[in-house]
């Protein structure tokens, strides 16, 4: 299928019309609480501040079984709300500040009353787990019941009722904004051609280019397309933000700030469209996958406030969530989000009803999958470490679906290893470039379908070519520190289903060689077991880390 049609110009001067009079109102809102307009003192009015700030959020441990995964939670927490369709705040201030009206207004975090009812009836989607859940819900797991029996370890089937107690105070709205697979580089993208679109679209964006060191001189099409696949997420959901914060898309920026900084985060450090691109996907991915993982419980805004999200979420909601709360104050966030000129607003405008696409493809990671065989990624007989427990799959986006192993060797740091890494499963090599081996299992050349595995490091020395079919076992390549920061000589992998990374210790874990990969609380660490044998993760590479495989 070719590229949509861009907005007609109507729909683009009645979308740009709304957006000017929602910017009129509040500028006049703004100067009515500032006693600008309508007499009183004056006082100025600051623009928002978007830079990034790391203030506090809720983030529980994450353990290596669902028991020691609750541990951390309090067991008072925060109601259900009353309007679904409201965005509420939690704020640690004593006193409510004033909103524009119409929007809500913050609540006290503290001493907020229970609800009367004692329980919440939930039925599992695709996705859960009873670990996860019970997070979400700030229960212990045990407390969670159901007239079925519970899968305490893996994925629960979709569907499933579960009684849980209802602990939980005011939260965030339950309104899903936007399928996971319109946020994730899932199968609905595998006809959509970006190349095409930019051009049809006519704006900045498609005369751009920009050098990279890998590909040297980029178009803009291409360099989204390189961040949508590298780090797994929509190339839809990256065209309509930079529509939407900068119009490069179907018009042309307006002052060079908007060139510099074309996605809004003002950072010296992410000043061009390709790190612009990638700081908004990892922020993306940040709170899909800590959504997905139970590592991200609440959003935070740079006054201290925070706002507990609603069980009922999905992932691409509140990884969208995530990122738009580093670019704007609450008020404008819930303008973003949850009003008629919101951002989902163009999104459909620019590329129809996200939620028709998504009944093709959803759910993205069925419950009833099982990882299919894999082995350790190295030869039999020699003695590897390993390194890297669960950690972050690709550069800063925090998804835990990586594991590191480091070869044999007397030097340390960078060096050339002769070692081979070997393909774990069988499939065809669909990227074979920049350090990187991606293995496809169902062969089809689609990155977004089926079973991947991603190998990083690779040299490019003996590297296996594009398009090469390989059996389990074959050689693929030398361990190296090629393709991103490295420390020491390694190769790094991580899984993804359908284009969407699966975490290394969840409960669908990585198994190698029937080693079985399991997260501890911070990144990194974790370890492999295989029957009553342990083999802790530590980047030093020491004796007690090394692992060999068999056969």
């Amino acid at each position: 299928m070719g590229a949509q049609r861009p907005m007609q110009s109507s729909a683009r001067h009645r979308y740009f019309k709304r957006r000017l009079k929602r910017s009129l109102g509040l500028l006049t809102a703004g100067l009515i609480l500032a006693g600008i307009v309508g007499g009183g003192l004056a006082y100025p009015v600051l623009a928002p501040d978007s830079s990034r700030w790391s203030g506090p959020v809720i983030t529980p441990t994450v353990s290596p079984t669902a028991e020691s995964m609750i541990s951390s939670v309090p067991e008072t927490s925060l109601p259900t709300p009353e309007t679904p369709t409201e965005a509420v705040l939690l704020t640690t201030e004593a006193t409510p500040t004033q909103k524009e009206p119409g929007l809500p207004l913050p609540t006290q975090a503290r001493n907020i009353p229970p609800s009367d009812d004692p329980s919440i009836l939930y039925y599992t989607v695709a996705g859960d787990s009873l670990a996860v859940v019970s997070l979400r819900f700030g229960v212990n797991v045990g407390e969670v019941k159901s007239p079925m029996e519970i899968d305490h370890h893996g994925l629960l089937p979709p569907g499933q009722l579960l009684i849980i107690p209802n602990r939980l105070g005011e939260t965030s709205s339950r309104s899903k904004l936007l399928p996971d697979s319109e946020v994730t580089f899932s199968p609905s993208t595998v006809d959509f051609d970006i190349k095409s679109f930019v051009e049809e679209a006519g704006g900045y964006l498609a005369t751009h280019s920009q050098y990279l060191a890998t590909t040297g001189i980029t178009s803009g099409a291409d360099v989204i397309g390189r961040i949508a696949l590298e780090y797994s997420v929509n190339p839809r959901l990256l065209l309509a933000f930079l529509e939407y914060r900068s119009g490069w898309v179907y018009g042309f920026p307006e002052d060079q700030r908007s060139i510099d900084y074309p996605l809004g985060y003002y950072m010296e450090a992410k000043k061009d469209l390709y790190l612009q691109a990638a700081w908004f996907a990892s922020r993306v991915m940040d709170g899909y996958y800590g959504w997905k993982e139970g590592r991200k419980l609440a959003i935070d805004f740079d006054d201290g406030q925070f706002l507990r999200l609603a069980p009922e979420l999905n992932s691409g909601t509140v990884g969208l969530m995530n990122a738009f709360s580093d670019l704007y104050s609450y008020d404008d966030w819930v303008q973003a989000l949850y009003t008629e000129e919101s951002f989902f607003t163009l999104f459909e405008q620019m590329f129809g009803n996200p939620w028709i696409r998504a009944q093709e493809v959803e759910p993205l990671i069925p419950a009833d999958i099982a990882q299919p065989e894999m082995i350790l990624p190295f030869e039999p007989n020699y003695k590897w470490a390993f390194t890297g427990g669960p950690h972050a799959a690709w550069s800063s986006a925090d998804v835990w679906a990586a594991l590191d192993f480091a070869p044999p060797s007397s030097e340390t740091g960078c060096h050339e290893s002769p070692v081979w890494v070997v393909a774990s499963v069988p499939g065809r090599v669909v990227r074979s470039e920049n350090g990187v081996v991606v293995i496809d299992m169902d062969g089809d050349g689609y990155e977004q379908t089926g079973w991947t595995l991603l190998y990083l490091h690779i040299a490019t020395k003996d590297r296996i070519p594009l398009d090469t079919w390989v059996e389990v076992g074959d050689r693929i390549g030398h361990p190296s520190c090629e393709g991103g920061r490295s420390t020491g000589t390694h190769v790094h992998i991580a899984r993804r289903y359908n284009g969407e990374w699966v975490p290394a210790g969840g409960p669908l874990p990585f198994t190698l060689s029937g080693w079985t990969a399991r997260a501890s609380s911070v990144p990194y660490k974790g370890w492999l077991t295989r029957g009553t044998e342990i083999i802790y993760a530590n980047t030093a590479a020491t004796f007690e880390t090394h692992i060999k495989r068999e056969k």
